[in-house]
């Protein structure tokens, strides 16, 4: 029904709860991962696409909570105070050979974003679009922008 649609892209959205419980949901990112629509995912889409692509994920023993979760870019280097509210994160060691560990949590060394090799997809599973304040991520909206330009 989405493909019907002829989208530009797919922004996979923030949500509560444990990400294998939508299995519903993973199963139509399966098929809609075929397509190669440009996909950007955020918190629990970050944990939904990465679920699709056959990674795993794990409930952390306290979760990542509040405005003050620092972040690497492992591209850039570059350090991101972030905002956060989850209780589970994608194991990177089980992300599959056609991805790519984009950021890390510096607390905890858990997988915070995943760029795809073999598809126009990339995500974080902190929250790019929080707000008031610092707005040091936003250039995420825009590679996913630039994504769905390329397509």
């Amino acid at each position: 029904e989405i493909l019907t649609l002829h989208p530009d892209g797919i922004l996979l959205s923030n949500g509560p709860g444990d990400p294998t419980e939508n299995q519903d949901v993973i199963a139509e990112l399966k098929k809609l991962l075929t397509a190669k629509i440009p996909m950007f995912g955020i918190c629990l889409g970050h944990q939904l696409l990465a679920l699709a692509t056959g990674a795993e994920t794990e409930k952390l023993k306290y979760g990542h909570r509040g405005a003050n979760q620092p972040v690497r870019d492992l591209l850039s280097g570059r350090i991101y105070i972030t905002s956060q509210n989850h209780g589970y994160a994608v194991r990177c060691e089980s992300l599959p050979k056609s991805a790519e560990l984009l950021f890390i949590n510096l607390n905890d060394q858990s997988c915070e974003g995943i760029r795809y090799l073999d598809m126009p997809a990339f995500s974080v599973q902190f929250h790019p679009e929080a707000c008031g304040g610092p707005k040091d991520t936003d250039y995420l909206f825009d590679r996913f922008l630039n994504l769905m330009e390329q397509a």
